[in-house]
Formats: structure tokens, C-alpha cells, sequence
């Protein structure tokens, strides 16, 4: 066993270990679960907890919450680790919180990384869990479906914790700097947009936003009215340069702007780069994924419909893995709709139909092609004359199904780029031979 010496110096807590909330209010985040009325937050103040999974990225707070609730429910509160807890252990805690039941003391028992524990160690908790000697809380990265024996999950509500905002995060690094635990007493001196700036960089994660604010405070310069800290030693602390951004400025749209009109002009280096200035800049991978889907459709359409099927798995993909790993998932996907043959005649179909159908809202259905469920309805008229497509030779019929208004337009106007060129040849035989069997 490990002395302490008597001249050992005292190791202060980091930073994010002073700051840790003490209750509800100073939580940051989860407002979907913990804000007034949500269904967690009533379980805790109600005091009817049971066991279950907080499944979320690293840093949103789920160690903290489950100690909120084990001081907000007067329970004991034992921490496992997968790493030093086996199973005679985990036998022997249990039993004591069995113990404790009986006395009338109840026992939270917070499993961190709870995926990690092999289906042995897992199986151990399940026995106390079923009749009610501890309330399990576990914590996972991963997909419990996976990672948590079935009959466990079973026994345990999951609930989904998110990635902090930007906007959260700023709280919580406000709170820092104004809070007797945290910074206060160092009054420290940072602008407004640098501390954004930490914000960002963090991804979400609490934990390494106040880390890196720490560090960068150690750096600042001391000065007889406190410690200043500028973007270079921001910069230096996190080796990442900050690009000129503002998510909700200008920079932001005149670099989406950048993205899509490379893509559309068939350049793959500059898509990407404008690609890594958006991510590196702190974007949310999934806004470009949402663009990147948009364009596969806007821009590229049926001269090569694979190119939907990119995009939408690589919003999948940012949206199961995270950056920083699926930054290759949506440079696939950039790269590919830059290569792609382009056409536009889905947009342009679209907002034509719109411009008529803003127009004539008020145009019935054709007869022909409306639905007859009822005998009033088919006394009316409704449905009468209508050809079932798949039982011509042609798989078509001469049917008007557009209102008399607009019987002769046309929208979609295919171009002649990759497989579209196949369309508008379909397109052109199917016009053909219903202009010769009109009646």
C-alpha cells in the first residue's frame, strides 16, 4: 500500500473535478430529459428511480447526473469500474447493498463504461438488480443493444444523452470563470469570442472544454490585475489554428456556399478543402450532411441516382461515428458528387410544378383518376374511365391526370447527362404514344 508523505504537497483537483454540479439546476445540457415537466427530471423529484443506461459521447455528464441523483435520493452511491472489479467483488458490494435494503438504506451502483464488463461480470449485477437490492446505472459509449447482456437491458430504461452545444458549453466555461471552485479568484481576462472559440474545439464534450480553459490559464499572461489570455495562446494550448468562422455569421454561409458550388462545378480539391475549412472551424458535420443530401438531388438527380445513396449514408455515417472519424464518410460523399455527372432538371421540375400549383389550388382532381370507395361517389362519376397501367401491353394508358388547365405542361425536362440521357429517351416514347391514343 502506497504512504503519503508528510511533506507531500497537496494535488489540487483539475478544474472540471472542482466544477462538477451538485444538483439539477446546475446541470448543464439534457434539457429533453432534465428540463421542467421531462420525464427523467420527474422520476428524480418524485423519487421513483429505477435502474438504467445513460448512453452518450464522452463528456456530457453521466457520471455526474447519476451522483445528482444518488445525493437527491439520499442513497448510497458505489462507483464500479470494469477495469478493477471482477467478479467476486461485484458479488460482495452487492451483498452489502442487500444488506443495506433491509435496513431501509438504499444502494445506487454506478457502472461506468458499463460495455466494457465481459457478459459474466454483467450477469453478476442481474440477480440484485431483479429484486430490487441496488438501482443500476450504467454508462455507455456505445449502443447498449449491443453492448448490454439482454436480459440486464431489459431491467433498465435507456436514456440518450446528446452532445453539449456551443451555447451550453459557454455556460458551463462562464460558470468557470465566475465560480469560487473554478476561476474566480484568478480573475481572468478572455474575449468573448476566444471563449467561444474553447467552445467549439471541445466537440461537445464539458470535460475538455474545461480542461483545455484550465490550461490555457495556466499560459495567460499574469499581469497585477489578473490573467490575460489571447487567441495565440488558445491556439498554442490546442494546436489548432482558429480559421475565420462564425456559424451564424457570414463566413458560415459564404463557405457552404463555397462547398456547394465546387461540387457543382465538377471540382473535387476545392470541395474538399472547403470541406476541411467548415469542419476544422468547429461546423456540425451533420448540417453538411444535410446539404451534401440536398445537392445529390438538386444537382446531380437522375444523371446518376447513386449519388443520393452517398449522401444519405454519409449523413448515416456522421451521425453513428461523430467527428472526427466521419470526416472521411462525408469527403466520400463530396468527392463522389463532384465526379458525378450533373443535372438540375429535378430542381427546375419542382419549382415550375410549384409556380402552377401555388396558382390553381383550387383545380380539382381529374374524375378519372380519383378514388371511388364509397357507391355515392361512384354514382358521381369518380373513377370512371380509369386504366389499371399494369394491364396494358405498354404499361401506360392515355389518361389525362393532370387538371384541364394544365393538361399540356410538361415540368421535367431531362438533360442529356449521364444515365438522364436514358430517361429522356424513356420520356420522349411514353409522350409519343400518348399523343397517338388520346382520345
Amino acid at each position: 500500500m502506497d504512504e503519503s508523505s508528510l511533506f507531500e504537497a497537496p494535488v489540487e483537483e483539475p478544474l472540471a473535478a472542482r466544477l462538477r454540479p451538485r444538483n439539477l439546476d446546475e446541470f448543464a445540457g439534457q434539457r429533453q430529459l432534465l428540463g421542467p415537466g421531462k420525464v427523467l427530471r420527474n422520476l428524480i423529484e418524485a423519487d421513483r428511480i429505477t435502474s438504467m443506461i445513460f448512453w452518450g459521447p464522452p463528456g456530457v455528464g453521466k457520471t455526474t447526473l447519476a451522483q445528482i441523483i444518488a445525493q437527491h435520493t439520499h442513497s448510497t452511491f458505489i462507483n464500479f469500474s470494469a477495469v478493477t472489479s471482477g467478479i467476486k467483488e461485484i458479488r460482495t458490494v452487492m451483498q452489502r447493498a442487500d444488506d443495506n435494503r433491509r435496513y431501509g438504506s438504499r444502494t445506487i451502483v454506478f457502472v461506468d463504461e458499463i460495455h466494457r464488463f465481459n457478459r459474466a461480470q454483467q450477469d453478476a449485477f442481474l440477480p440484485f438488480v431483479e429484486k430490487g437490492a441496488i438501482i443500476l446505472i450504467g454508462a455507455t459509449t456505445e449502443n447498449p443493444s449491443f453492448e448490454v447482456n439482454g436480459a440486464l437491458l431489459s431491467r433498465c430504461k435507456v436514456f440518450v444523452l446528446k452532445a453539449l452545444s456551443t451555447e451550453e458549453i459557454l455556460q458551463v466555461l462562464n460558470r468557470a470563470l465566475t465560480d469560487p471552485r473554478g476561476l474566480k479568484n484568478d480573475h481572468v481576462h478572455i474575449a468573448p469570442e476566444d471563449l467561444e472559440l474553447i467552445a467549439r474545439f471541445s466537440n461537445g464534450d464539458a470535460r475538455s472544454a474545461l480542461s483545455t480553459l484550465e490550461m490555457v490559464a495556466l499560459n495567460g499572461e499574469k499581469r497585477e490585475d489578473g490573467l490575460y489570455i489571447t487567441r495565440d495562446i488558445i491556439e498554442q494550448c490546442t494546436s489548432k489554428k482558429s480559421l475565420l468562422y462564425d456559424k451564424h455569421g457570414e463566413e458560415h454561409y459564404n463557405l457552404i456556399s463555397a462547398l456547394h458550388k465546387s461540387m457543382r462545378n465538377s471540382d473535387p480539391d476545392a470541395a474538399v478543402y472547403w470541406l476541411a475549412r467548415m469542419l476544422e472551424a468547429g461546423e456540425d458535420p451533420l448540417y453538411i450532411a444535410r446539404r451534401v443530401v440536398r445537392f445529390a438531388s438538386e444537382d446531380v438527380g437522375l444523371a446518376d441516382s447513386r449519388g443520393l445513396e452517398v449522401a444519405v449514408a454519409a449523413y448515416q455515417a456522421c451521425h453513428f461515428i461523430g467527428m472526427p472519424e466521419c470526416s472521411v464518410n462525408l469527403t466520400h460523399a463530396v468527392i463522389y458528387l463532384s465526379m458525378a455527372p450533373k443535372s438540375n432538371a429535378m430542381e427546375l421540375a419542382y419549382m415550375e410544378a410549384k409556380a402552377d400549383a401555388v396558382n390553381s389550388l383550387a383545380e380539382p382532381v381529374p374524375l378519372v383518376i380519383r378514388n371511388a370507395p364509397t357507391k355515392l361517389m361512384a354514382d358521381l362519376h369518380y373513377g370512371e374511365g380509369y386504366q389499371y397501367a399494369h394491364d396494358t401491353k405498354e404499361k401506360v394508358a392515355a389518361m389525362q391526370c393532370l387538371p384541364d388547365s394544365l393538361k399540356d405542361k410538361t415540368y421535367y425536362h431531362p438533360t442529356e447527362q449521364g444515365l438522364e440521357a436514358r430517361y429522356k429517351e424513356r420520356l420522349r416514347q411514353i409522350r409519343d404514344w400518348k399523343k397517338a391514343h388520346e382520345k
